[in-house]
């Protein structure tokens, strides 16, 4: 028999307006899981039973009041919110034991537009300290492990939303991407990841814009909940820096999600850019794989050559060692900073502004060189990791060699932050061991569109959901 988490989000929202299913019964349902299985996915670093069961009932009573068309979008459906962004009321440690006892004083942007949506708000989903690295261990909770090997890493820093999507925790999460931190979890997880255009969703009113390299975006099983979250989710406020290329009047993301994409041109190319390791065998396979499916959908694929080499990496090192200086520290607290973002600060403490401008300079440049090449196409293909899922603790090294174990690890998600395109990681691909494997798809400057329905007719033909690891039974 169909268990609640068993059912997508587009499914939860039909049956709550048939009131076939209430938002008292999705929530603790799913606090039910959390509480039975989150000290072995490590997906959250709070859960907000009482706030979320309230939150609930006023939900259920808005259903039995209100006509089905006067309904929000998303009423009665779990969405948790990564512990980087702010939920008002709630604990906000970014995954640092310097601010385990914060509160937040405010919603973000697009938090406060699922609020509106209907959204329940189940807890806060883990996070690595300030999201600087690529998987999600940090001193304030257990670390977040993909649900396929729970000896392996969830991937980060949107690690937690993954691990609870794909573990039935949570029908769809909320995550966020600077440098690959949805779609690397998306990867590790086998859930759908998908980083937004820049500018599509506001970081307000906290997150600077900077250089625009960081946006939410949604974690889903299906692309059809990652289009209906993005409907919600897509804000934008006065003062924000980017604001990406709007929709027609009328349209919806899920309205293009539903549509066939038609014969398009797909770029690929498998080279990493970002490092010049080998790239893994399993992971090769799931490209090609990729590329043969697309090409019996009647795609036309052309290989290019990678439209970055390896010198944008000393620039965007030099860019993310700055971001970590811009989170505010009490006065005293640098000592109880894990080693990584300690030393990240004192990179940036010793990087002068001529260089730090140089290298966003060059950075614009280096984009404005490489867009042209990747516009002509309809999308661009890569792998989305160079390696499968990889042992918790992997990582761990002096700080120097760390971060040269994650650019090796992700050498191809950055280069679309820098681009500021929109990228999807799609779970297409399961190794011979069981680990799933993501390949990356990513689109023009406002090509979501594209980009979801592309997804979806993959989905379709060679569909994944049904796809569950050993937890979801459990």
């Amino acid at each position: 028999m169909s268990q609640i988490h068993d059912l997508t989000a587009i499914e939860l929202v039909e049956r709550v307006r048939r009131r076939e299913l209430s938002p008292v019964q999705i929530t603790d349902h799913y606090l039910e899981r959390i509480a039975r299985h989150d000290r072995a996915l490590g997906a959250f670093i709070t859960v907000t039973e009482d706030f979320a069961r309230e939150q609930a009932r006023k939900a259920e009573n808005r259903v039995l009041r209100d006509t089905p068309g006067e309904l929000p979008p998303l009423l009665g459906v779990p969405v948790p919110i990564k512990d980087l962004d702010p939920l008002a009321g709630v604990r906000h440690t970014s995954g640092s034991t310097i601010y385990a006892d914060r509160v937040a004083g405010v919603d973000a942007a697009f938090v406060a537009a699922l609020r509106q949506a209907g959204a329940v708000f189940p807890g806060k989903t883990n996070t690595p300290e300030f999201g600087s690295p690529c998987y999600t261990e940090n001193d304030i909770a257990p670390a977040a492990r993909t649900p396929w090997d729970l000896s392996r890493s969830a991937g980060g820093s949107s690690g937690g939303a993954a691990a609870a999507v794909a573990g039935g925790l949570s029908p769809v999460a909320q995550g966020s991407d600077g440098g690959g931190s949805i779609r690397i979890p998306a990867s590790a997880c086998g859930t759908y990841g998908l980083k937004p255009t820049r500018g599509r969703i506001s970081g307000a009113p906290l997150t600077p814009d900077l250089l625009g390299l960081a946006t939410a975006g949604p974690l889903t099983r299906t692309v059809s909940d990652a289009a209906l979250l993005l409907d919600a989710m897509s804000v934008n406020r006065p003062g924000d820096y980017y604001t990406a290329p709007p929709l027609g009047t009328g349209e919806t993301f899920l309205e293009h999600a539903r549509r066939e994409p038609g014969t398009l041109r797909i770029a690929r190319f498998r080279t990493p850019v970002m490092a010049a390791d080998e790239v893994h065998p399993e992971v090769l396979a799931a490209y090609e794989s990729a590329t043969e499916l697309l090409a019996k959908l009647g795609h036309d694929i052309e290989e290019i050559a990678p439209p970055f080499d390896a010198s944008v990496a000393e620039d965007f090192r030099t860019v993310w060692a700055a971001m970590a200086i811009a989170v505010p520290l009490p006065s005293g607290s640098e000592p109880h900073l894990r080693p990584i973002n300690r030393w990240l600060r004192e990179q940036a403490m010793g990087t002068t502004l001529d260089r730090y401008m140089r290298a966003t300079i060059r950075l614009q440049q280096r984009v404005r060189a490489a867009l042209p090449a990747m516009l002509d196409y309809d999308a661009v293909l890569t792998p989305t990791l160079a390696q499968p899922p990889v042992p918790v603790g992997h990582f761990a090294a002096a700080p120097e060699e760390e971060l040269r174990r994650m650019e090796r690890f992700t050498p191809y998600t950055a280069i679309f932050n820098i681009t500021g395109q929109p990228s999807a990681s799609v779970p297409l691909y399961w190794s011979d061991e069981g680990l799933p494997i993501g390949v990356m798809l990513s689109g023009r400057i406002g090509g979501e569109p594209t980009l979801l329905s592309l997804s979806a007719q993959l989905e379709a033909v060679h569909p994944w959901a049904h796809r569950r690891p050993p937890v979801w039974a459990e």
